[in-house]
């Protein structure tokens, strides 16, 4: 049915393997279970293993510690198939490979060598948490602190929207090391702890998990530190106050990644549009030969592929080796708000039966809206495409 869509041109034949084998894995393992999944808010147990099993959890860990060591493009490629699939799988996978990127782009010697091989099998799965209660975008506004203690750091506050947050073994947390220096006082620390609610560790709670209209079975949560000490060799990279830079070198990568979501939903909204659009009949002739809905059609179509095709630039530019920032925004806004209207377009075509529950295309109408704000909401992308233009 796609075919002509999000084709990816100069792929070699092992990222064909790689991307095939993942889209089967969609068709036969996520797709005819999601919806149940989805409506329980269940943890997808038997998915999450079966990635494991593909080596996804390692795929961009470099090959001296176990992992594949895939591109961004591959794994970008990667994300579209399992979100085309259900949007919550690729989040489990999204948020373990940030801390990975990170750890193996900025972490020591040592945080490499302990962490990275564990988190290639799955192992140890990751979380990012940055966000807090009361700054949302204004990442400089956090008040969680880590304050040093001899060969510890005591850390007190309050963490929000962490995405693995109870089933995460590692957590790369933003916090304050210096208050008066702005983001040059911001420090990441690599958090090992055990999966679980509530209190999990002297000091560190991770409450229930937070209820959702959609992007449902992934648990979301808080995280609360109460005087929770924390090794000073888990800084990460070894030096406070570099924590800001690194959050950011991740979040860029993360762009990508949601992005790739979001042509990954529209492209299988797309599908289910044409799908019902052929079967579905009215005045005696199938739907989709009515030009309303033939233009319907077009215009998803195209927002489908141009998306897809953004993705692969900031994509393809990262790996590179340039700042890709400019991209990485363009193609998260681009890419978020056509999936919206995609998903829209498709619920339209459904009709009455796009709000029943019992058809895919209502999941993914409350899934969509996600996309529009996770790693940076469209306001905050058009700030840095603004700024990072008028700096060119």
């Amino acid at each position: 049915m796609t075919s002509r869509l999000q084709q990816t041109h100069g792929l070699t034949d092992d990222q064909r393997r790689i991307i095939a084998a993942v889209r089967e894995f969609a068709d036969k393992e996520i797709i005819p279970v999601a919806a149940e999944l989805e409506r329980a808010d269940a943890y997808p147990e038997r998915i999450v293993a079966g990635m494991r099993d593909l080596g996804l959890f390692g795929l961009m860990i470099d090959e001296e510690h176990g992992g594949l060591g895939a591109s961004l493009l591959t794994y970008a490629l990667v994300v579209e198939e399992l979100s085309r699939g259900w949007m919550s799988v690729s989040g489990i996978v999204n948020t373990h490979f940030i801390v990975a990127w990170m750890i193996a782009h900025h972490g020591t010697d040592e945080q490499k060598a302990h962490l990275l091989p564990r988190m290639a099998t799955g192992e140890i799965t990751g979380a990012f948490s940055m966000s807090e209660p009361g700054c949302g975008s204004d990442v400089a506004a956090i008040r969680t602190r880590a304050v040093p203690d001899g060969d510890h750091y005591v850390v007190d506050g309050q963490k929000m929207w962490l995405t693995n947050g109870a089933t995460s073994t590692l957590v790369a947390v933003l916090v304050k090391t210096d208050p008066g220096a702005g983001h040059r006082g911001m420090t990441t620390l690599l958090v090992e702890k055990p999966a679980g609610f509530g209190e999990v560790a002297p000091g560190l709670t991770v409450p229930g998990k937070i209820s959702k209209m959609g992007y449902r079975g992934i648990d979301t949560t808080e995280l609360v530190f109460d005087g929770y000490r924390v090794p000073a060799d888990r800084v990460l990279g070894g030096t406070p106050g570099r924590g800001f830079y690194q959050m950011m070198d991740g979040v860029e990568v993360g762009r990508v990644n949601v992005a790739a979501r979001g042509c990954g939903v529209a492209r299988r909204a797309y599908e289910l549009a044409v799908d019902y659009a052929r079967r579905r009949e009215t005045f005696g002739r199938p739907i989709s030969e009515h030009q309303a809905v033939l233009f319907r059609l077009a215009e998803m179509a195209t927002k489908v592929e141009a998306a897809h095709q953004m993705v692969v630039m900031a994509a393809r530019r990262k790996d590179g080796g340039e700042r890709n920032d400019l991209e990485a925004g363009m193609a998260k806004y681009l890419a978020s708000e056509y999936c919206k209207e995609v998903v829209e377009a498709s619920f339209r075509i459904h009709g009455g039966y796009g709000y029943s529950t019992e058809y895919e295309i209502e999941r993914l109408y409350r899934e969509a809206p996600m996309l529009l704000i996770g790693e940076g909401t469209a306001d905050i992308q058009k700030m840095i495409i603004g700024r990072r233009l008028l700096e060119e």
